[in-house]
């Protein structure tokens, strides 16, 4: 990955949690609650996407500061049902994924080309970089926004 192509995808992992906040913007309780057609409701998505980031910010730390650390998946569909995912509310949630990215981009826009050659090893998919970090996060929010608006549209009808 070019060091050019790795500035597009951080400006997009930048651009994530707004992405997420315009999908939501004016969102009714309805809406809120609502599943999009494969399941998941904007309110459980957001709260997702706290999960999510607090989960790959500790990724990426421990792919910069540890030697070939072993990642480890998580059960999404346990942490929606025990973590009251379909009645908290988003603000915290929001709050978490905004300061999550924030504090991660810092780290990130800093690497060394050195750092960025990072790898370690998920439980799931193998072998894991922090290129491959950027690769998925750079998407993640965006990807969950166009799900919230779905969500939002079989809402509507």
């Amino acid at each position: 990955m070019t060091p050019s192509e790795r500035e597009a995808l951080l400006q997009r992992y930048r651009e994530g949690y707004d992405a997420v906040v315009a999908a939501l913007d004016g969102v009714t309780a309805g809406e809120l609650d609502a599943p999009a057609p494969d399941g998941w409701t904007a309110r459980q998505i957001v709260h997702h996407l706290a999960d999510s980031e607090m989960t790959s910010a500790i990724r990426l730390r421990r792919l910069i500061a540890e030697e070939n650390p072993r990642i480890d998946g998580y059960d999404e569909e346990e942490f929606a049902r025990r973590l009251f995912y379909d009645s908290r509310p988003i603000e915290p949630s929001l709050d978490t994924l905004r300061a999550a990215r924030a504090t991660t981009a810092a780290i990130v826009e800093r690497l060394s080309e050195e750092q960025w050659r990072r790898a370690g090893t998920h439980s799931e998919s193998g072998a894991y970089s922090v290129e491959t970090w950027l690769e998925i996060y750079a998407a993640h929010g965006h990807d969950h926004a166009a799900q919230i608006r779905r969500a939002r549209n079989a809402a509507r009808g």
